[in-house]
C-alpha cells in the first residue's frame, strides 16, 4: 500500500510565507508526477502546480511567480513554497502522485488527506 502524508498547513497573514511537503511511502517503485491541488469551501478542487520526474514545473496562473514546487526524488518528498499569501489561497490543499507500485507498466494515483492553509489577518 502507498501513502502520502501532508505537513506545513496554517494560519498566515496576507503577504505571509508557508512551506508544504508531501512524503509518499509504501510499496513504490517509481514515482511519475507529483502535484499539488486546493480546494476551497464552495468551489472544486483545482490544480495549483504539478512536476515531473524530471522537475518539470507546471502552474496555475493564479500562483505563478508566488508559488514554488519542487521535489526530491530520493526521499520520495515533493514540496510547495507559497509567497506573498492571498487571503484567495485559502484552501485545503491535497498532494498527488502517480506511481508504479511494481514493474508492471501501470500507475495508480494517490492523493494524501489534505492540510488546511487560512491567509487571514
Amino acid at each position: 500500500q502507498v501513502q502520502l502524508v501532508e505537513s506545513g498547513g496554517g494560519l498566515v497573514q496576507p503577504g505571509g510565507s508557508l512551506r508544504l511537503s508531501c512524503a509518499a511511502s509504501g510499496s513504490i517503485f517509481s514515482i511519475n508526477a507529483m502535484g499539488w491541488y486546493r480546494q476551497a469551501p464552495g468551489s472544486q478542487r483545482e490544480l495549483v502546480a504539478a512536476i515531473t520526474s524530471g522537475s518539470n514545473p507546471n502552474y496555475a496562473d493564479s500562483v505563478k511567480g508566488r508559488f514554488t514546487i519542487s521535489r526530491d526524488n530520493a526521499k520520495n518528498t515533493v514540496y510547495l513554497q507559497m509567497n506573498s499569501l492571498k487571503p484567495e489561497d485559502t484552501a485545503v490543499y491535497y498532494c498527488n502522485a502517480v506511481i508504479r507500485v511494481d514493474s508492471r507498466p501501470y500507475t495508480y494515483i494517490y492523493w494524501g488527506q489534505g492540510t488546511q492553509v487560512t491567509v487571514s489577518s
